[in-house]
């Protein structure tokens, strides 16, 4: 058995279309995100990006539930995250995700945070990247899925 394949193939989930490499989440900066001076707090930030990773999953047809229930846990190994200007309560928020690169094991993601003004036009808040590796049930590093690391 390959150590790198722990999880079990017939059980994977697999995409019901194109892998796309790019995506795009909306969402409102709500009032628990936000500081007493309506400023977002930095942390918020950091659910965004998940959220635009998890989206980008879920447009090829799978969900991060599923791979979960086939022993595949995508784990952050690396992020970072450069702040250029605030968000505040009530904004509307563009996330930008892209698939910078994929190996047998991770996953490199880039972001743009990006906060459309009426006043000012779009602004961009945040510019950020993550690395995400995949992991078994018991935390060892394990090869990904073939569809995700690009190596079919």
């Amino acid at each position: 058995m390959n150590p790198l394949k722990a999880y079990e193939p017939g059980k994977l989930p697999t995409p019901s279309g194109p892998v796309p490499t790019s995506g795009v989440v909306t969402l409102r900066v709500r009032y628990n995100e936000c500081d007493p001076m309506g400023v977002t707090h930095h942390g918020a930030y950091v659910t965004w990006l998940e959220m635009g990773r998890v989206e980008l999953l879920r447009s090829a047809g799978v969900s991060y539930a599923e791979l979960e229930q086939a022993g595949v846990f995508l784990v952050v190994v690396k992020l970072e995250l450069s702040y250029k200007r605030p968000a505040r309560y009530d904004d509307q928020i563009e996330v930008r995700t892209v698939v910078q690169r994929a190996t047998r094991v991770k996953i490199e993601h880039g972001y743009e945070v990006w906060r459309a003004s009426p006043e000012l036009g779009s602004e961009l808040c945040v510019v950020a990247s993550s690395t995400i590796a995949c992991v078994d049930g018991q935390g060892r590093v394990t090869a990904l899925p073939e569809w995700m690391s690009g190596t079919h």
